[in-house]
């Protein structure tokens, strides 16, 4: 088994998985009804959904791949250890973002529409009220 390989090979596919992620947010905003304030909820809420599993598989990903790479050779080793280091990172700046989506969509509604920026009591940092 050759893990450099194996990681080319999902490399690959991220950049598709990338463009996935871009036309679904798309696509979510075009079938949000005519109001901007849904349009964004439902921008919020995919992002949401999208980066939680993100940053699981990513954590996921660098453990396996840091766990495998301390059963090979010193190369290797070294550079499992650095594309583990790179997938944590990648983890950390999803979690970033995951963050502070709901606060910058906040900022992108307008205050005159009558829009409350966030319910009271709810867990849903995406529920925007729309007036």
């Amino acid at each position: 088994m050759n893990i450099i390989d194996y990681l080319n090979k999902i490399n690959a596919i991220g950049k598709y998985l990338v463009i996935a992620v871009i036309a679904m947010n798309l696509f979510s905003v075009s079938f949000a009804s005519s109001n901007i304030c849904s349009a964004l909820q439902t921008l919020c809420k995919t992002s949401q959904v999208f980066l939680g599993a993100a940053i699981m598989v990513m954590i996921l990903m660098a453990g396996a791949t840091y766990a495998i790479g301390q059963l090979l050779g010193a190369e290797t080793r070294a550079r499992a250890s650095v594309w583990a280091t790179a997938m944590m990172t990648g983890a950390l700046i999803g979690a970033l973002i995951y963050l502070i989506t709901p606060a910058i969509i906040a900022v992108l509604l307008p205050a005159d529409t009558g829009v409350s920026t966030v319910v009271v009591g709810s867990t849903d940092p995406c529920s925007f009220t729309c007036a």
